[in-house]
């Protein structure tokens, strides 16, 4: 079968890349020269199924309000007059009532496990390299009653079958010694030993040179303009001032899939949350006492990983519709936070900051599989997890669009 995936993100290379590993004849159109060039360029490299949960949850709106105008803020919603953010936002406060985040979780619980073995397969059979650390994800906290909640919340997911192990602050310690210098004092943990880190743009792009040598079409430089349809089907996409016909079309264009979708009546709940991150380049003298593990600082909600000779560290996430300039304040209060639990990081190099769009539903839960029109597929609204979920996506969106029954435990949509 023809296939065209639009979008050449960690998602859309993985969807294209499982595609013609299941036969059919694929082209993947991206708009960048490369692969891997927006939300997929400098994210947080967690690979964490062990922590795949939304952002929506019964605590976190208390914590929205007082972060209100606070350029440091893990969450922040700029208004614009803008009706699609507002109703996003509503959305997502409806998602955070209690029993949709237990829910929600189970749904990304589900896909996650299955995307970690689909992950392993596929590294065991292309041998690809991306800065990959298998040493685990250690979420460690500097307030009390943060690890008292994270604590408890840890034992109630082993119901769904997540291993997360309590860690007191000498046991994090003893997990990643740099943490012994922190000028903020560790009070604990929960440790993910699945979890793992790694380059999500070094994946894509050399997933994307594999995809190729497999026969996939790779256009370049191609912006995708609109999808034209027919008797209830998708007879052409658009792209570069070219008409494209196909028998099957994906839709992996991140934060942009709705709008595309939208003139044909589909109305997608993505809408792009902004996030930031830092990567230090490590000379010898530092890496040494850098971080080596992967870990979440709770307090700030920021991912570090250790990528090879550098050192990247991610988060907060800003409602504020399509524009993707950096706000210095936001990475300058990313590097002060991590000098202060690395003081060791002071004579690291200068700091390469980024922003990029997450494509965030309002239940953090992906949309994937079928729309009402019939050869019309999704893959899209990944938001944080895009790295932690693209090989199972990519592996059961092939099995969708081959008319067979994903594996993943997972309410896949349908038309």
């Amino acid at each position: 079968m023809r296939v065209v995936v639009l979008g050449a993100g960690v998602v859309g290379v993985t969807g294209a890349w499982f595609l013609a590993r299941a036969g059919h004849e694929v082209t993947l159109i991206d708009r960048h020269a490369a692969a891997g060039m927006e939300t997929s360029f400098a994210n947080g490299g967690q690979i964490a199924a062990g922590h795949a949960e939304p952002w929506a949850r019964p605590s976190v709106l208390p914590k929205v309000l007082r972060w209100l105008g606070r350029e440091d803020a893990p969450l922040l919603f700029r208004p614009r007059a803008d009706l699609q953010q507002w109703l996003w936002a509503m959305r997502f406060a409806m998602e955070c009532l209690p029993g949709r985040f237990e829910r929600n979780t189970r749904q990304l619980a589900g896909l996650a496990r299955y995307s970690r073995e689909c992950l392993a397969e596929l590294r065991s059979e292309t041998g690809i390299e991306y800065d990959r650390v298998a040493r685990g994800i250690l979420h460690f906290c500097t307030e009390q009653a943060e690890f008292e909640a994270l604590a408890k919340h840890a034992a109630s997911m082993r119901d769904l079958g997540i291993v997360r192990e309590i860690k007191s602050a000498a046991q994090c310690h003893d997990l990643e010694p740099a943490l012994r210098e922190s000028r903020a004092r560790v009070v604990g943990g929960v440790y993910s030993p699945q979890d793992e880190s790694g380059d999500a743009h070094a994946f894509t792009t050399r997933l994307a040179r594999l995809a190729e040598q497999k026969g996939v079409r790779f256009l370049r430089a191609t912006a995708v303009e609109s999808l034209e349809t027919a008797a209830g089907r998708v007879s052409a996409v658009r792209a570069g001032g070219e008409r494209l016909q196909a028998e099957a079309f994906v839709v992996s264009l991140g934060s942009y899939s709705a709008r595309l979708l939208a003139p044909l009546g589909i109305r997608l709940p993505v809408y792009p949350l902004k996030g930031y991150s830092v990567t230090l380049p490590l000379p010898p003298e530092v890496a040494a006492r850098a971080p080596t593990i992967s870990l979440t600082d709770e307090a700030r909600k920021l991912v570090i990983s250790r990528l090879g000779t550098r050192l990247r560290c991610a988060g907060t996430a800003e409602l504020s519709g399509y524009d993707t300039s950096i706000n210095k304040k936001r990475c300058e209060a990313i590097v002060k936070r991590l000098r202060e639990l690395f003081p060791a990081l002071a004579r690291a190099g200068t700091a390469e900051c980024w922003a990029g769009l997450r494509p965030a539903t309002p239940s953090n839960v992906p949309v994937i599989g079928r729309t009402r029109v019939e050869n019309l597929y999704l893959n899209t609204g990944h938001g944080t997890l895009g790295w932690t979920l693209a090989a199972g996506s990519g592996r059961a969106l092939a099995d969708l669009v081959g008319g067979r029954r994903p594996e993943a435990d997972f309410a896949f949509r349908h038309a």
